[in-house]
């Protein structure tokens, strides 16, 4: 699995835990050769799964990403802007996610002459929000991708056993060869995302980008964990990784429960 952070503030002890040793570095892309992260002692870790072992990171530093990401987490910030705001920051993300999005040479005629481009390839991508937080995505995701084919996944967490149930599901029932794209604003246990990921394999999906606004570090060593082994193309592109969960499965300090906050409480 790889994991794209879009780096922050908040998610700065990443970068101070790198070991020079075992990674290269250019101005955008740090690759991993074995180990990218030392977690701080800290951070959680399930048995026999170290954080963020074996995964690539792409870092991106940019003062826009703090800005609207330090205004999502106030509680002071009403719907209205919350969702404005989750769009914006999306759109920034989106450009990172989309870095491996497949495309073909083209010859087009300028008013001059020939000139060599390219262009989205086929099958078109797969954009899924995740019912109901990830739908506050979908907008910022198709204004970079507006060709892409958009699918629905309503899930929803048990608030007892954290455990995910699935209630609505308007994906393609092949999706063998497609990229997909899953949003979901907030990667807390890892649950809701292991659950959709392995629903996109079942179904023949070969490249896997999932974005979050906000993730935990238990969350991406549960992923990591669920996907152990196996021979899968999955990328995980978050605007930053916060310290823990609470007892509750809350994303600390977080920013609340993302559907709520963007909808409103029903």
């Amino acid at each position: 699995m790889y994991v794209a952070v879009l780096f922050n503030a908040h998610s700065a002890y990443l970068l101070r835990q790198l070991q020079p040793s075992r990674y290269r570095v250019s101005r955008h892309l740090v690759t991993s050769v074995t180990l990218i992260t030392k977690p701080r002692s800290r951070l959680w870790k399930p048995d026999g799964c170290s954080y963020c072992e074996h995964v690539r990171k792409l870092i991106t530093e940019h003062p826009l990403i703090s800005h609207k990401l330090t205004a999502l987490r106030d509680e002071r910030t009403d719907s209205p802007t919350f969702r404005r705001l989750a769009d914006e920051l999306v759109t920034l993300l989106a450009y990172e996610a989309t870095r491996s999005i497949r495309v073909e040479a083209v010859t087009v005629q300028t008013p001059v002459a020939p000139a060599q481009g390219v262009r989205l390839s086929a099958p078109t991508p797969v954009v899924i929000p995740i019912l109901r937080a990830g739908l506050g995505m979908l907008d910022g995701m198709t204004r970079l991708l507006p060709t892409a084919e958009v699918g629905f996944l309503g899930m929803v967490r048990d608030h007892d056993t954290l455990q995910p149930t699935t209630y609505a599901d308007r994906i393609p029932g092949d999706l063998k060869g497609r990229q997909v794209f899953l949003l979901d604003p907030m990667l807390a246990t890892g649950g809701t995302l292991i659950a959709a990921i392995d629903l996109m394999l079942e179904r023949g999906a070969n490249q896997i980008t999932a974005i979050c606004l906000l993730s935990a570090p238990e969350g991406i060593a549960a992923v990591e964990a669920a996907l152990a082994g196996r021979d899968v193309d999955v990328t995980l592109v978050t605007a930053a990784v916060d310290e823990k969960l609470n007892e509750k499965g809350y994303i600390v300090p977080g920013l609340g429960d993302a559907g709520d906050r963007l909808f409103g409480v029903v």
